[in-house]
């Protein structure tokens, strides 16, 4: 019998970019208003995607995807989010 809670399959949170920014593969780093979107793969990894908040085009964050941790997938997105408003060209992989 499962008694863990089911998780969720993505979690998407606005985050304020610190000094430094969030770095992606696509474009390098982003700074701003941004949106994370931590989304659960079949494989057990996570995908972390980020934009300009309302933006239309999302990149991936550098280092992703990774592992979600035993914590779970809400786990690795706050922690994805305090690297973010860190900055210093905050990555996946922290």
């Amino acid at each position: 019998m499962n008694t863990h809670p089911p998780q969720p399959e993505q979690l998407v949170s606005t985050v304020k970019a610190g000094p430094g920014g969030a770095m992606t593969d696509e474009v390098g780093v982003i700074t701003g208003d941004l949106t994370i979107a931590t989304r659960l793969l079949a494989d057990g990894r996570a995908h972390i995607a980020v934009q300009y908040t309302d933006a239309d085009e999302w990149y991936v964050l550098t280092g992703s995807p990774v592992p979600v941790p035993a914590e779970g997938l809400a786990a690795l997105h706050e922690q994805v989010l305090e690297r973010v408003r860190h900055g210093g060209g905050a990555d996946a992989q922290g």
